[in-house]
Parts: structure tokens; C-alpha cells; sequence
């Protein structure tokens, strides 16, 4: 199942939220995966490339 989870209408309601999330972080180059451990809950990794963030201190 955790193979499976970013495919579309996959999953106990409609299927499209994991799969829309991974679709909207792809247009600004961004990735997302599932790490967790089995028996210990979810865990989501987003990579941001480091062209696309700003530090707070860069800000001004």
C-alpha cells in the first residue's frame, strides 16, 4: 500500500489528496515521499531544490 499512496483515486475516500499534492509540488520542482516505519505512523519528506528557498535573515 505505501507503494501506492501518491496514485490517484488510491485510498479510503477519494484518493486525490496525496495525489495532488505530490502534482502541485512537481510544477515548482519540489518532491515529496513517505518514510515512516511500519507500526509507527506516517512520514512525509518534501525536498525544496535550494534555488527555490530563502532564508529569513535573507529576507532583509
Amino acid at each position: 500500500m505505501k507503494s501506492r499512496i501518491f496514485e490517484w483515486a488510491h485510498g479510503n475516500n477519494t484518493g486525490f489528496g496525496l495525489f495532488l499534492v505530490r502534482e502541485i509540488l512537481s510544477i515548482t520542482g519540489m518532491t515529496i515521499r513517505e518514510t515512516g516505519e511500519a507500526g509507527k505512523g506516517a512520514r512525509f519528506e518534501i525536498e525544496v531544490p535550494r534555488e527555490h528557498y530563502r532564508m529569513a535573515q535573507d529576507l532583509g
